[in-house]
């Protein structure tokens, strides 16, 4: 499928709808908690077991963005967004089909590993064709697309909850819902594949740069550059730290107000829960915008200090106040957010347009490990400390500093961060297609 040109008067902002629509969809993965109790009463499976398929879909994800990012550069948005569109929706069919004969590694291999992939090669779909619509706001245009991605869950989490009260929470009912899910998304997701275009020239909008202005750098050289793994250094630690509190929030603050005069109910520990997702959210447009004005190395500058900062306000002085708590917690979550969108326009500032999409999903390896890490060590020890007869506040404060010890050391890491050496570089993209073409017959 060759990637779709834009006609002559194309508008560059139907561009970033067509993003939307596709991580919209692929962020109900963020919902996933909600089919876990009824599957877990439902085919009696533990907290551990009902956790597999969206682990696993974590782990397909950076595995399938790095090693699909090539052939997303190669084929263009199109291409990416209809593998999205039926790996995703396949995988929500497998799971019905799953749940309605009560096989759970059917689930698992169609929500885990099939729609897994969907997400990975939904994720990058359309991150090089916006840098390259938007070179002179990329921070903006893919912040608005992986906001959708943060808020998908806002959308699907009320979503799947009404239908699971209305189908049921039976095997039954679940497999029905994921039924629904996999049609709706599929017809959803369409709209971004029909409405994707790739610009025709350089300059999409007249006023300003070219998109192949500056330094570029092909996915393989990137790689072996030390600014790449500085880089994965960075998000792997932001994404740590943000996950810690995201993966625990409703336990978290009913246990940091345990033994206060003012508990937290569970529906306020819900509506705890709803805050952060919205301060996720908001954090993507607001934050990745925002580094079109100040620049890449300083905003990740607040995000791994200021966030450092947070930590420190919970650990020693959460549990004496509320507001200070929420407003900490809600911060960091931001900056959580803002990483993740904000990573490919840093990605672009320093390897070009080239490649930047192979790059991004190379990168988001570090979301992968991340993923693993965070609840790792916030869970660990807080049932070590549990075991150990403490309780409250004190179940995470060894969590908490060691979650300031990694924003450290991606402080440190983006400090490091240089321009990319010239022996690095390779020409314009279309000159880099003529010297590979003449390679073969020179060797």
């Amino acid at each position: 499928m060759s990637p779709p040109v834009a006609p002559p008067g194309w508008s560059r902002w139907l561009v970033p709808p067509a993003a939307l629509s596709v991580h919209l969809s692929i962020g109900q993965a963020y919902a996933w908690s909600v089919f876990k109790p009824p599957l877990e009463s439902a085919l009696g499976l533990s907290g551990t077991q009902s956790a597999l398929p969206f682990q696993l879909a974590i782990v397909m994800l950076g595995l399938s963005a790095a090693f699909g990012g090539t052939l997303v550069e190669r084929n263009g948005p199109r291409w990416a967004m209809t593998v999205a569109l039926v790996c995703f929706s396949s995988g929500f069919l497998i799971s019905a089909l799953g749940a309605a004969t009560e096989q759970y590694w059917l689930i698992v291999l169609g929500y885990g590993f099939v729609g897994g992939i969907g997400l990975g090669i939904g994720y990058i779909s359309p991150v090089s064709t916006l840098i390259k619509w938007f070179p002179d706001r990329p921070g903006m245009a893919t912040g608005i697309a992986i906001m959708g991605f943060g808020g998908g869950a806002l959308i699907a989490s009320p979503w799947s909850a009404q239908m699971l009260k209305s189908f049921g929470s039976d095997s039954s009912g679940i497999a029905l819902a994921f039924l629904v899910h996999g049609l709706s998304y599929a017809v959803f997701m369409t709209l971004g594949v029909l409405l994707v275009r790739v610009p025709r020239g350089e300059k999409p909008a007249a006023s300003g740069p070219s998109a192949l202005d500056g330094v570029q750098v092909s996915a393989r050289n990137a790689v072996r550059t030390p600014q790449f793994w500085c880089l994965w250094i960075v998000l792997c630690m932001n994404v740590t730290a943000g996950i810690g509190i995201l993966e625990k929030a409703a336990p978290m603050i009913t246990d940091f107000f345990a033994d206060t005069s003012t508990p937290v109910t569970a529906s306020a520990a819900a509506g705890f829960v709803a805050l952060l997702s919205a301060a996720n959210m908001a954090g993507r447009i607001g934050w990745s915008s925002t580094s079109d004005l100040i620049g890449r190395k300083n905003i990740y500058r607040v995000y791994l200090g200021v966030g450092a900062l947070m930590y420190a306000l919970i650990a020693w002085l959460g549990d004496s106040s509320k507001p200070l708590f929420i407003l900490s917690a809600l911060v960091i979550l931001s900056f959580y957010g803002g990483g993740f969108a904000t990573i490919p326009a840093y990605l672009k500032d320093l390897f070009g347009t080239y490649q930047v999409g192979a790059i991004h999903g190379r990168l988001l390896t570090a979301w992968s490990t991340a993923g693993v890490l965070g609840p790792l060590i916030v869970n660990r020890i807080a049932d070590h400390q549990e075991a150990a007869g403490r309780h409250g506040s004190s179940l995470y404060g060894l969590s908490f500093l060691i979650m300031i010890g990694l924003l450290a050391v991606g402080f440190v890491a983006n400090e490091f961060v240089r321009p990319v050496h010239a022996r690095h570089h390779i020409p314009a993209p279309r000159e880099a297609t003529d010297v590979a073409r003449q390679q073969p017959e020179s060797a």
